[in-house]
């Protein structure tokens, strides 16, 4: 079994996921027991709350031990699993290769010598001291090359431009408390009209656009934490499929894999 093993499901996980499964490889991804992804209708991470999630025809399942996991791979599915894994566990599933697709802009405590190849997404990683490679994740020319050396580069702490909107499509606010709206991903709102509410005090969305990215409703969030964001192109299929730039970070996976002697054929 070819299996590749990534820590994290949301979205750009979940396109580096999509990518490696459709050419042959296992795989097995770990995510935290409460995920805030926002791009839930694209990210495996949903299977922790709905138990499985289906994507552009590649269902994932969440799964409650390693053993059912690897099960699970063994039948050609995507396990998703609520549990770090690491050292002896990490050791006895031996993985092909290991992707840190957690993009929390710092290493949580990958290292170069827990898989035979180890790759890491955007900043935090340098390549050669604590993975073999690194992807760019930053929108704009060089988004998904594969760095062998160095890092790259750093987080602009500004959405990517869509539809020519930036940080007004991202919906954040300066509190904290309990995430709640009746939205649903797929619905389109106008600028000023109700997004959610956090402990009461109304979310109200700055653009008019198709909710892509929603959190899930009742999830506790500190302040500037993603509550979702709005594409202003109004295109709802572009809720539930993979995006531009999931698809080019998960090519950017494939072409370290193979170049790093992970190829599905060897």
């Amino acid at each position: 079994m070819k299996l590749v093993f990534i820590r994290g499901a949301g979205e750009m996980a979940t396109g580096v996921a999509h990518r490696l499964q459709a050419v042959g490889y296992s795989l097995l991804l770990t995510e935290l027991p409460q995920p805030l992804a926002v791009r839930r209708g694209v990210a495996f991470a949903q299977a922790v709350y709905d138990g499985s999630i289906e994507i552009e025809g590649v269902r994932a399942r969440q799964v409650a031990t390693l053993a059912q996991a690897l099960d699970c791979c063994r039948r050609g599915q995507v396990p998703v699993l609520s549990q770090e894994i690491r050292g002896e566990d990490l050791a006895a599933i031996e993985p092909l290769a290991l992707v840190d697709a957690r993009l929390a802009k710092v290493n949580l405590g990958t290292r170069l010598d827990e898989a035979p190849v180890v790759i890491g997404l955007g900043p935090g990683f340098t390549a050669g001291e604590d993975v073999h490679a690194v992807i760019e994740t930053n929108r704009g020319h060089n988004m998904g090359r594969v760095l062998y050396a160095g890092t790259a580069e750093a987080d602009t702490g500004s959405p990517g431009e869509i539809g020519g909107y930036r940080g007004e499509r991202v919906i954040k606010v300066s509190r904290s408390g309990v995430f709640t709206s009746e939205r649903r991903i797929g619905d389109f709102i106008g600028a000023g009209e109700i997004f959610g509410a956090i402990d009461g005090f109304p979310v109200t969305a700055t653009i008019g656009g198709v909710i892509r990215g929603l959190l899930r409703s009742g999830t506790p969030v500190i302040a500037r934490t993603k509550l979702g964001d709005i594409d202003p192109r109004g295109i709802r299929d572009y809720c539930f499929t993979i995006s531009e730039k999931a698809r080019a970070i998960g090519g950017g996976v494939l072409e370290a894999l193979l170049r790093l002697g992970g190829g599905v054929g060897q």
